[in-house]
C-alpha cells in the first residue's frame, strides 16, 4: 500500500533547463521532498511542512507574467484543463486526509474518557474500544477509495505538445511534477495513518503474542519508523483480549494504552495543523490559477 518513490514521477528529460528562479526554488522543493520515505510521523511531518513551503513558491510563480501568459495562451489546451482539476484533485486528497486525522481524534478522545472515567467498568471500556475499532474500519474504507480515486486519475493523465514553446513546456513540466509529488506525499500520509495492512489481518492471539515479547526487541528497533496509528490498533487489540478474559494484568495493559493514546494525540493534533495550513495554502494556489484563465 505505501507508495513508490517513482510512480508519480513524470519528469521528462526532453524537457530544458528550467532557467527562472522560481522554477529552480521548486525543483529544489521537489528533490527534498522526495529524498526520503514517510516511514514514521517525523517525516511524515517534515514532508507536510514541505509541501507548504513547495505551494508558497507555486503561488508566487503563478504571479509572474510569463506564467499569466503561457496560461491565456493555452486557455483551450488539454494540458491547461488538466492543471486546473489536477488543483481540485489536490484539494480533495488533502480533505481526504483532514477527515482521517480528525475522525480518528475524536474517536481515540473518546476511548481516553471512558479510561478515565471507567464508568460502567468493563463493559463501558469494552464497548467504547469496539466503536474506536469500527471507527477505524470506516477511515481505512475511506482512505481505500481516496486512493483508488486518485490512482485512477494519475493514470489518465496526458502530456503537452511540442508546438508549446521551450519556457511553456518547462513550466508545464514543474507543475505536473507539483502535483504528481503532493499527491505522492498525501497517499504516504493516508497510508501511515491507515497503517500497515498486516496489522489488520492479524488475529486477537497473534496480536497479543506480538506484544507479550515485544520487549526482547532491541531499543533502536523499537524506535523505528514508529507509527502511532498502528500501535494503538495493537495496544486496543491486546486490552480487548485481556479485559474479556478477566486477565490480572489488566491495569498494566491500560497503563499501555493510555501511553500510546498520549502519542497519537500528539501525532493527531501535528498532522491536524499542518494539513489546516496546507488547505488554505493550496486554496489560496487554485484561486491564483483560476483568477489567471478568466482574466
Amino acid at each position: 500500500m505505501a507508495p513508490s518513490k517513482s510512480q508519480y514521477h513524470i519528469r521528462s528529460n526532453s524537457f530544458p533547463t528550467r532557467p527562472h528562479p522560481l522554477l529552480q526554488q521548486c525543483d529544489e522543493h521537489l528533490c527534498r521532498l522526495g529524498a526520503a520515505d514517510a516511514t514514521s510521523s517525523t517525516t511524515v511531518s517534515q514532508k507536510l511542512s514541505g509541501l507548504e513551503d513547495l505551494h508558497d513558491s507555486v503561488e508566487k510563480l503563478f504571479q509572474l507574467p510569463l506564467t499569466q501568459q503561457a496560461f491565456v495562451q493555452g486557455r483551450q489546451e488539454k494540458w491547461v484543463d488538466e492543471l486546473v482539476e489536477g488543483s481540485l484533485r489536490i484539494l480533495d486528497m488533502c480533505s481526504a486526509a483532514k477527515d482521517a486525522v480528525l475522525h480518528t481524534k475524536e474517536c481515540a478522545r473518546e476511548v481516553q474518557s471512558i479510561m478515565r472515567r471507567r464508568r460502567g467498568a468493563e463493559v463501558g471500556l469494552v464497548g467504547e474500544v469496539r466503536k474506536y475499532s469500527a471507527s477505524r474500519k470506516v477511515v481505512k474504507k475511506a482512505i481505500r477509495k481516496a486512493l483508488e480515486n486518485m490512482k485512477a486519475a494519475a493514470r489518465s493523465a496526458s502530456y503537452p505538445s511540442n508546438k508549446e514553446s521551450v519556457e511553456t513546456m518547462a513550466l508545464i513540466s514543474v507543475l505536473k511534477e507539483v502535483e504528481a509529488v503532493t499527491l505522492s506525499v498525501f497517499e504516504s500520509l493516508l497510508c501511515f495513518v491507515s497503517g500497515p495492512k498486516s496489522q489488520t489481518m492479524m488475529s486477537g492471539w497473534s496480536l497479543v503474542s506480538k506484544l507479550v515479547y515485544k520487549k526482547k526487541v532491541s531499543c533502536e528497533e523499537e524506535e523505528a519508523d514508529v507509527n502511532e496509528f498502528a500501535k494503538v490498533d495493537e495496544v486496543l487489540q491486546c486490552l480487548m483480549y485481556h479485559e474479556t478474559s478477566k486477565s490480572s494484568e489488566n491495569t498494566s495493559h491500560i497503563e499501555n494504552v493510555q501511553n500510546e493514546l498520549h502519542s497519537l494525540e500528539s501525532c493527531v493534533q501535528d498532522f491536524e495543523e499542518r494539513l489546516e495550513r496546507l488547505f488554505r495554502r493550496l486554496i489560496k494556489t487554485r484561486v491564483s490559477l483560476l483568477n489567471i484563465l478568466n482574466y
